[in-house]
């Protein structure tokens, strides 16, 4: 079920936090989770385009379930938050020149950008999902001479290309955003879109008529964290942020909220 795969997030940490604590006297919970951050401003990047995760509202400002863990984090580490929005093919390059320091944008780990920036321990666990069109005849054990749409530079994107590009008469089409692929999804241009399943939700709440989730979620590891500056100290920091928020229960209240059933 969708919840259990949320809360694991929130229990991982606690015998680690349990040892921690044990192993100190006479320190306040003020001492215990202070970090080099406090007091600090840090600028984060997000793509504003990625809904349930990340997405901007009308008035311009930025929401979703990584703007609420941003500022979760900031808070726990006494520190100030700035959160920007970021085109997702320039995020990493963005923080490698120091237009921010970290970004929170659902970013799977990947070991292709593990080459290149350092991750944190993972804030969520996403599985892929297929969403088509319900009255047509697409058939996930079956994908032959069809049109297939997901997000360039993700993990369902690279999936697409490994296992269907050119293979079987399969057409793959990746998108800068979701929201085109769903849109070529409607329109009929594409079959059938490969998302993160929360993403498929998410549409599937303005969509509920003619489109749905077929065929049994794919689980490909995917683990999405905070991507920090090689070697920057910022990633322990965050850290022990999570390690708290997960123990105290606020991660886990924050999925609820953005994710729900």
């Amino acid at each position: 079920m969708f919840n259990s795969r949320l809360l694991w997030s929130s229990m991982t940490i606690t015998a680690a936090i349990t040892l921690a604590a044990c192993s100190q006297q006479d320190t306040t919970n003020t001492d215990a989770t202070a970090t080099d951050s406090a007091g600090k401003t840090i600028r984060i990047a997000t793509e504003g385009a990625y809904p349930p995760f990340n997405f901007t509202n009308a008035d311009g400002s930025l929401g979703g379930y990584d703007i609420d863990v941003a500022n979760a984090l900031c808070k726990q580490m006494q520190a100030k938050c700035e959160i920007v929005a970021q085109d997702w093919d320039g995020i990493i390059p963005g923080l490698l020149a120091q237009k921010y320091d970290a970004v929170i944008a659902g970013m799977s780990i990947t070991p292709e950008r593990q080459e290149k920036v350092d991750f944190t321990e993972p804030y969520f666990a996403n599985t892929m999902v297929w969403l088509t069109d319900t009255k047509g005849s697409f058939d996930p054990l079956a994908i032959k001479n069809l049109n297939l749409g997901g997000q360039r530079s993700t993990t369902p994107g690279a999936y697409l290309q490994d296992n269907y590009e050119g293979k079987d008469g399969n057409t793959v089409q990746l998108y800068d955003n979701y929201d085109n692929a769903y849109l070529d999804l409607k329109s009929g241009r594409s079959d059938a879109v490969l998302a993160e399943k929360v993403s498929a939700k998410s549409w599937l709440k303005d969509n509920p008529k003619g489109f749905g989730i077929v065929g049994d979620e794919i689980d490909n590891d995917d683990n999405i964290a905070i991507a920090v500056r090689k070697g920057d100290s910022l990633r322990e920091d965050f850290n022990k942020a999570l390690t708290e928020i997960r123990s105290n229960g606020e991660l886990a209240r924050l999925e609820q909220a953005n994710f729900g059933e």
